[in-house]
């Protein structure tokens, strides 16, 4: 819920603080950092320790973020808007925003190492081989729940105005009040994990109890042999990668995809949050539901569940392919785009660099301000009515200023087809979400599993989680082609090339999704089946050839 959260506001703390698409990226992909440093040694007690406590308290770890990230709502000045455009006004408290943020990432990244890999062994531990998948998904599909209900709860908060009059179209929305709902909610679901059972009443896997009864020094002593164990399984390591290349795609697009809406479509912030809370994320849940209800229904074997996965990535290509030619053609914007546009007529009035209070002509010109217009602001009145504007006009016909606020979109229908092709990627892909998390567990010994997911997750977090992100806001940052400017420094971008913006983002996904596609193909062809026999006491591994299907089906 934290991340819908913080994805609803990309493009609202953006212009509350001045961050750059790179820097947000940057905020966002930094609650890695702290899961980075510690999954792979907290999945490798697994078994051994009370999972559902640690599970308790990395929730109630991650309700403390949250508050933290809300923080610099309260440390900084009041927000306004160009109050006085001609002077300085950089707070002090505000050069902390960004570190404070980032503790608070910190801290949510520490909060999830136990939640992931312990809540997915668990589950696996006391269903049937054939029942895991389909539980495994609903795992999978409830935890979507959280970034959908996030995504709702910032487009609920972000319609409240902070410090300016509500008819202002140049408004900031109450971005840190969904982190303090998220971190009431997180405090009262956390504390029923710390009364479940260390161990269900019906738990078939007796190598268990084995492992618990040995002691921490043995723990430890065994862990480079687990961990070369796992990192040397050529099926766990390719279903791991094809994952984590799905994984980036995902986080990148997910995380600006409010502000790619809201920039190609002249959407409002909480209208474009909502769209994706309501269409896209419950797509996505029930993609991963039937998915893995599909698994236990056809009782799929590996080489079907990488042929299921890798038959859902090429058909997500396929009907994303559209996407790149669906979207609004940069606004006409005096002296800005194109770049020849006429600005002599403003030189006289000689309007600050920093000025940024867009007004838009009769004739479909943008302005950045009403002096950039060449306007005069008569201030006789209780309303500003902006006359003698020397820049608006066509020939010799006199124009007039049609509104304050960006001139809009002229295509507005688009966004119905974007929206449908969007929401059948958002259900194409996940269905192999399920199947190829359920061929992971099956690839390692039963004791290894927590440390297996473990080990994938921090793979996620190391080469998709972290980096796409950053990689996608430099992207989006590359297409600006006017940045905002306070105090001398550079903030967030004013406008941006529309058409650069688009085709720059969506092909970064057709650069990843093949090497997804290229390893289940590499995994299917070149290794044998290397499977779990649950219920052993030793938790030995057996090989076999794909050609009898009903011997290792998973």
């Amino acid at each position: 819920m934290v991340s819908g959260c913080l994805k609803s506001s990309v493009s609202t703390i953006e212009r509350r603080y001045g961050f750059t698409s790179q820097e947000l990226g940057l905020l966002v992909a930094f609650n890695e950092v702290g899961n980075v440093m510690l999954i792979m040694f907290v999945s490798f007690f697994g078994s051994r320790v009370h999972r559902p406590r640690l599970i308790g308290a990395g929730a109630l770890l991650a309700s403390v973020s949250s508050l933290i990230i809300a923080l610099p709502h309260f440390l900084s000045r009041p927000y306004q808007f160009a109050a006085h455009p001609g002077i300085c006004e950089c707070s002090l408290s505000q050069q902390g925003v960004f570190p404070v943020m980032l503790l608070g990432q910190l801290l949510l990244g520490i909060s999830t190492v136990p939640i992931q890999p312990f809540g997915m062994s668990y589950v696996d531990d006391y269903a049937s081989r054939r029942n895991s998948p389909f539980y495994i998904g609903i795992l999978l599909a409830v935890t979507s729940l959280g970034p959908a209900a996030g995504f709702m709860m910032g487009s609920f908060t972000l319609r409240f105005y902070i410090q300016i009059d509500s008819k202002d179209l140049r408004w900031v929305g109450a971005w840190w009040l969904g982190f303090l709902i998220a971190s009431c909610l997180l405090f009262l679901t956390s504390l029923p994990y710390l009364f479940f059972p260390r161990t269900m009443a019906q738990e078939v896997l007796p190598h268990l109890e084995v492992v618990q009864t040995a002691s921490l020094k043995q723990f430890l002593k065994s862990f480079p042999r687990i961990a070369l164990r796992t990192l040397q399984n050529p099926v766990f390591m390719l279903m791991c990668l094809g994952q984590v290349f799905c994984a980036g795609i995902i986080v990148g697009v997910v995380t600006f995809l409010a502000k790619f809406m809201e920039r190609q479509f002249n959407l409002t912030a909480s209208y474009a949050t909502m769209l994706i809370g309501v269409v896209h994320m419950p797509v996505c849940v029930a993609a991963i539901v039937i998915g893995g209800a599909v698994m236990r229904r056809l009782d799929l074997s590996r080489s079907g569940a990488a042929k299921w996965c890798s038959l859902a990535i090429i058909c997500t290509l396929f009907v994303s392919v559209p996407l790149l030619f669906i979207g609004c053609p940069t606004q006409r914007v005096a002296g800005v785009f194109p770049t020849s546009s006429e600005t002599a007529c403003s030189g006289r009035c000689e309007c600050p660099q920093d000025a940024f209070n867009p007004v838009c002509a009769s004739d479909g010109t943008e302005f950045r301000s009403p002096c950039h217009a060449g306007c005069i602001l008569n201030t006789n009145v209780s309303y500003q009515n902006y006359t003698s504007c020397g820049c608006v006009g066509v020939a010799g016909w006199r124009w007039w200023l049609r509104a304050a606020g960006t001139c809009g979109s002229r295509c507005a229908h688009l966004l119905v087809v974007f929206m449908v092709l969007s929401a059948l990627t958002c259900f194409i892909g996940p269905t192999c979400k399920a199947p190829c998390f359920s061929t992971i567990l099956r690839s390692v010994p039963p004791e290894d599993k927590s440390f297996a997911v473990g080990v994938c997750y921090m793979l996620f977090r190391v080469l998709a989680f972290l980096p796409t992100p950053v990689i996608y806001g430099s992207v989006i940052d590359s297409s600006c082609i006017l940045w905002g400017r306070k105090c001398g420094k550079k903030t967030s971008c004013q406008y941006y090339d529309l058409d650069s913006f688009r085709h720059r983002q969506v092909p970064l996904a057709y650069f990843i999704k093949p090497l997804f596609t290229r390893l289940k193909y590499v995994h299917k062809q070149r290794w044998p089946i290397r499977l779990c026999i649950q219920g052993t006491t030793e938790g030995k591994m057996f090989t076999t050839n794909d050609k009898s299907q009903g011997t290792h089906s998973v």
